[in-house]
């Protein structure tokens, strides 16, 4: 078994480590060049910050693709089907897991000699893992919160700490239409996102759009009550796209609406916060984890020209201090020693709130099938919203959609995996 490369350990933290982010600080004449197939936006930026020490360190250039969700998701696979691949390192979402699993896309990290350590929260780590070994890790904490205008919460006579099930929010939100301003806005721009930010209601009422079999679970009366307990949060305001969500709750036009800590940093005089959703609908309810994991990990193609050099760039991008000093360049890391460190929280106090909703994560179904689930899913939740089909009639029709075309799939996956073994 070969060994990853050891890769020092860079203490210099904060300004000491990005300070070596200069162009001119490249090698000259490099060994190699790795190419790396990153998500666009802060998620690309924090790891462009690290690149210039390892790139000393290992005379290696990094070139940095920066890509729609859509863009990697599908020109990782694509090129996944090459002998040579282009890429070296690329962010993965855990909702591909099952797909880039089964069409062999990532090179299994653990043959390199690379494990992921115990001050990872554990719950971020179970969609890294395929038959026991180790082919990602959780790079990016991304999950769901709650978003808030501080104001309009006071107003409505509510503390966060006393924003305890769904029924505070249900009431927050309705003080505030009543008073003709916008209560809980949602995304409504895709199907993806109308699914995704109804996803932590569902969880919370105890239901899921899945069975452990990967079995649909729409037409159940969990589904229903979740959907109607959404219609009548989202009655008190409007879909919008996620900047003008933003907008609209900093600026006090909304109180409310399910966000991403990547997409805002909040300061102490900020007008807008972020906490994490309890899992209760009422406060006599049972709690659930009802935050949605959308975690960026990182992996290495098994194509990669260069494996060796990329599994140690992927485990310094993921050493503790490495991590650590990201977070003063928007970086949310999956660990412990990040999220419960005094000066970081003294700086940064939401990420005590992020902490708390990895813990109590949950990722989005592990299935090959996910990308056409949400689809239809999507599509019909906003025929029930619009009032176009009535609750019942659309979540029958999505069953009976869901279950067809699941079935057609993993008929076509069965027979690929017979001609394969023969």
């Amino acid at each position: 078994m070969r060994k990853v490369i050891k890769t020092a350990v860079f203490l210099c933290l904060a300004l000491a480590f990005f300070s070596c982010s200069q162009k001119n600080s490249r090698p000259k004449n490099p060994d190699a060049k790795l190419t790396l197939a990153l998500r666009a936006g802060v998620y690309a930026d924090v790891i462009k910050k690290c690149l210039p020490a390892f790139e000393r360190e290992h005379n290696v250039w990094c070139a940095v693709e920066e890509l729609s969700e859509d863009d990697l998701h599908h020109l990782v696979a694509d090129d996944a089907t090459n002998e040579s691949g282009l890429y070296d390192l690329c962010m993965v979402d855990g909702s591909w897991m099952a797909e880039y699993a089964a069409n062999d896309v990532l090179a299994n990290l653990s043959e390199w000699g690379y494990e992921l350590d115990d001050d990872i929260i554990p719950a971020t780590k179970s969609i890294c893992y395929q038959d026991g070994a180790l082919y990602l890790a959780p790079f990016y904490g991304n999950v769901t919160v709650l978003l808030y205008n501080k104001i309009m919460v006071a107003e409505a006579g509510y503390t966060p700490e006393k924003i305890r099930s769904l029924e505070d929010i249900v009431s927050i939100c309705s003080f505030h239409a009543k008073r003709h301003n916008l209560g809980f806005m949602y995304r409504g721009d895709t199907a993806n996102n109308i699914v995704v930010d109804f996803l932590p209601i569902l969880l919370s009422y105890g239901g899921w759009v899945v069975d452990q079999n990967n079995f649909p679970t729409v037409n159940t009366p969990e589904f229903r009550k979740a959907i109607y307990g959404y219609m009548e949060l989202i009655e008190t305001g409007r879909a919008a796209k996620k900047d003008d969500l933003i907008a609209a709750i900093a600026n006090k036009s909304a109180a409310m609406g399910i966000g991403w800590p990547g997409w805002y940093t909040p300061a102490r005089n900020s007008s807008m916060d972020y906490l994490a959703l309890t899992g209760r609908y009422r406060h006599e309810s049972e709690p659930h984890n009802a935050n949605i994991y959308g975690i960026w990990t990182v992996g290495v193609p098994q194509n990669s020209l260069h494996k060796e050099l990329a599994v140690a760039l992927l485990a310094y991008l993921m050493d503790k201090d490495i991590q650590k000093a990201t977070v003063m360049q928007g970086g949310v890391p999956c660990r412990y020693s990040s999220l419960r460190d005094k000066e970081i929280l003294e700086k940064f106090p939401q990420y005590e709130v992020v902490c708390k909703a990895l813990e109590g994560g949950v990722y989005r179904p592990v299935m090959e099938e996910w990308s056409d689930f949400y689809a239809i899913l999507g599509k019909e939740m906003q025929a029930i919203i619009s009032g176009e089909k009535a609750v019942n009639d659309g979540l029958e029709y999505a069953q009976w959609q869901l279950e067809a075309r699941l079935n057609q799939h993993r008929r076509r996956s069965s027979l690929r995996s017979i001609r394969k073994q023969n």
